[in-house]
């Protein structure tokens, strides 16, 4: 978060009244106003915008949905009751200052869509954007005359990975009083604060699925899918981009030109918009074609696209290259190998085979191991949830791999029930997340794969497999370049991070700082994303409490670990600073 500069008028607001009076006139100013509030008049007069200004500028269409308006619109609905009825506005700007989002009402603002100083003049939210820290601007400091009764607040939002200011939070109230701080000026921090905290979530989830979708289609199963014509296996040339983000193997590293990646990322801005999918259009000569699946959340929302690549005319010769160790198998823990071992030891004989474990423990690269180079079939019950087309095109000589059991619909139970019951050596292998309740009919299932079980251990209960992971995780080097190293302190970090994702948010780490970083040499602590550098909290943290300790690290972090400065932002004072960081620590 930001801290604020004093407002002028919190001490000369009568004075200011005429000052801005005499400017309007052309006379000369009283002694004691603020430079800073004459400079911005001057801009607003050297821009052309009229003191008298019946109404504040209005843009003819609003801007498009954005990653911004999506992360801030809950968090902002849940603001509104708090402003007060009629006493407040409420708005949200987007990096060019146009108003996103609009709540409450004050008169003179309700009708403004845009708040650039070209546009209105001298304003908290111009102000806000240029400084990158909380501003205030009450009464005659604005050069309008539409707002010479309004005292407004704006905070900055910055984005998550960039730093980079996105837009603006503004709470606009009726002239104050007392101008220094403005009443809701802690309203407007927390807003900010919980629309970072959001849009750190969002992309995380963004990332995460771009990441599971990349392992899907450039793993063993992509050659068991039907109607995709593609090689599986490491190459297999597929590229994951959303706009930030590339996922690239190494069967798709030797046939990308930069002709061809520049416009798959073009294709990946465009399918947030648009349905992209299908075989799409790449520059001649690029020498394949690409076949475009979308990227989407658990709302649908698309967020990137997997394209796999495929050689037209002479096929490319491939390059030999080491082989690596399967991530699915890699480890030398107690627990991972005694859990490895007794699938294993499972899946040896012609019945059913169930693995549980929490999200991102390696189960389903774990059952693709397991099951061999065989022709495999594979169902996510995520995808079909009734197991429709599944059950019946799936061939008796045939292994099955069902996917997300937990998200089965209840004619998916009932039938994949009744196949068990007339055929109880079934070749199937199921992978189950704990977590939601179960109807009776799951239950039954669960049960009933109880006995030939496994539960695959958290990565937090086998940190001491993450440097063998590493390697294994890592994106293969150009020719030429070092393989991806880590300093002794910056594993240590890693060895202590509670890993909420487990081996998926570890990959998606490693494959960030391959493709993202500039420096050269081994990873450094100073590289990893904030809650891996500060270490992790003494005892687990809920959801919120998770989220609320990020944004005072990384208010902490902007502030170079100045408290007072971090609890300003915050908006919170520093005793309840001091008791939220003891609190972590306990």
């Amino acid at each position: 978060m930001t801290t604020t500069e004093p407002s002028p008028a919190a001490t000369a607001r009568p004075s200011l009244r005429l000052a801005r009076e005499r400017f309007l006139a052309g006379c000369p100013l009283p002694g004691g106003v603020p430079e800073e509030v004459v400079a911005a008049w001057r801009r607003a007069r050297f821009f052309g915008v009229p003191h008298d200004l019946k109404e504040p500028a209005s843009a003819p269409v609003r801007p498009p949905e954005s990653a911004l308006l999506g992360a801030a619109r809950p968090v902002l609905d849940r603001i509104v009751p708090a402003l007060g009825a009629g006493r407040s506005l409420l708005l949200l700007t987007d990096e060019r200052l146009r108003v996103l989002w609009t709540a409450g009402s004050m008169p003179g603002l309700d009708a403004c869509s845009v708040l650039s100083e070209q546009e209105v003049g001298h304003n908290s939210a111009a102000l806000a954007l240029r400084t990158r820290r909380r501003a205030e601007v009450h009464g005659p400091e604005h050069f309008l005359d539409l707002w010479q009764e309004v005292s407004a607040v704006s905070v900055p939002v910055l984005g998550p990975e960039s730093g980079q200011v996105l837009g603006t939070v503004t709470v606009a109230s009726r002239l104050c009083a007392e101008p220094e701080p403005h009443p809701q000026a802690a309203l407007a921090e927390a807003a900010a604060a919980a629309v970072e905290t959001e849009l750190r979530a969002r992309a995380g989830r963004a990332e995460r699925a771009l990441l599971d979708a990349y392992l899907r289609a450039s793993g063993p199963a992509g050659a068991g899918r039907e109607g995709d014509g593609a090689a599986g296996g490491p190459d297999r040339a597929v590229i994951a981009l959303d706009g930030r983000n590339r996922l690239i193997s190494e069967g798709a590293r030797r046939m990308l030109t930069p002709e061809v990646l520049e416009e798959l990322e073009r294709t990946a801005v465009s399918a947030r918009h648009a349905d992209v999918r299908g075989e799409t259009e790449l520059p001649d000569g690029a020498g394949c074609v690409a076949r475009i699946t979308p990227v989407r959340l658990e709302d649908g929302t698309v967020t990137g696209v997997v394209a796999a690549l495929e050689p037209v005319g002479e096929p490319v010769p491939p390059v030999p290259v080491a082989p690596r160790p399967a991530t699915a198998l890699t480890g030398s823990s107690v627990p991972w190998r005694h859990a490895v071992a007794r699938a294993v030891e499972l899946v040896r004989s012609p019945e059913p085979v169930l693995l549980t474990g929490e999200r991102g423990t390696g189960k389903s690269a774990l059952a693709r191991e397991l099951l061999g180079a065989a022709a495999v079939r594979t169902v996510d019950a995520a995808q079909d949830a009734g197991l429709d087309r599944a059950l019946a095109a799936w061939p008796a000589d045939r292994p099955l791999l069902l996917r997300h059991a937990e998200r089965l619909a209840q004619p998916g139970v009932a039938a994949l029930n009744s196949l068990l019951d007339s055929r109880p050596d079934a070749r199937l292998l199921v992978t189950y997340t704990p977590g939601a309740p179960v109807g009776p009919c799951l239950q039954r299932l669960l049960d009933m794969l109880s006995a030939r079980s496994v539960t695959l251990p958290p990565l937090r209960e086998r940190t001491g497999d993450i440097r063998e992971l590493l390697p294994a995780l890592a994106p293969r080097p150009e020719p030429g370049q070092p393989p991806l190293t880590w300093t002794l302190d910056a594993l240590r970090a890693l060895e202590r991070y509670a890993w909420p994702g487990n081996v998926t948010e570890l990959a998606h780490v490693v494959r960030a700082l391959a493709e993202h970083r500039r420096a050269s040499g081994p990873v450094r602590r100073a590289e990893l994303p904030d809650a891996l550098r500060d270490g992790p909290a003494a005892r687990p943290l809920s959801p919120m409490e998770r989220a609320e300790r990020t944004a005072i690290l990384e208010a902490l972090r902007r502030h170079g670990g100045n408290k007072a400065r971090a609890a300003a932002a915050l908006g919170i004072g520093r005793a309840t600073l001091y008791r939220k960081l003891r609190g972590y620590r306990e």
